[in-house]
């Protein structure tokens, strides 16, 4: 399938979902992470902060989990630049205030910036993915431009609310792969 028809799906698909059975599946998504990953060993783990209209994965859950039980994790949110195709990243503790952008995107206000080569992993959001690791998210590129900026050790990990296509067909050379993809039954690796 084409990124275009698995976007259009996949956005329908997640709309449909009731806000309980996001929750069910953000859980789920939580525990496939801490049983499949080295989180206790990581230093800075960035992640996204979700669109709750978009019935994105609920990352506060684990942000809260997180938080409670392991405090000597940093975590880092992305920001969407004023050029609208760059991100720049925060640090995010319990006490850093929050602001909607013009995309209802949660984003910390006068947080301390976090530098990509500093981060050990990468949540990444997307909307569909294959079993070779290619990705399909919202279509402008922030990711994929975002994750070349990282460590080449730094773990890029995908976080889908639906299990893997067989094969996106237009994948290409500058789409970053992810290393491993989290769904709610189990964790994909690459």
């Amino acid at each position: 399938m084409t990124k275009a028809d698995l976007r259009r799906e996949a956005l329908a698909r997640r709309r449909a979902l009731s806000e309980a059975e996001v929750a069910h599946r953000s859980t789920a998504l939580w525990q496939q992470l801490r049983a499949g990953f080295p989180v206790a060993e990581w230093q800075w783990l960035h992640l996204f902060l979700p669109i709750p209209q978009q019935h994105e994965p609920d990352t506060w859950l684990l942000i809260r989990q997180l938080w409670a039980k392991q405090p000597h994790l940093q975590l880092a949110v992305p920001v969407v630049q004023a050029d609208g195709h760059t991100l720049r990243h925060f640090h995010l503790t319990s006490e850093t205030q929050l602001m909607n952008n013009k995309w209802a995107i949660p984003e910390p206000v006068r947080a301390a910036e976090v530098a990509p080569l500093q981060l050990d992993a990468v949540l990444v959001p997307l909307l569909a993915f294959d079993e070779a690791g290619h990705r399909v998210g919202y279509g402008k590129g922030f990711y994929d431009r975002f994750l070349t900026e990282c460590r080449p050790d730094a773990l890029r990990i995908g976080v889908s609310l639906e299990p893997p296509v067989a094969r996106i067909t237009d994948a290409w050379a500058g789409d970053v792969p992810l290393h491993a993809c989290l769904t709610p039954e189990r964790v994909w690796r690459f």
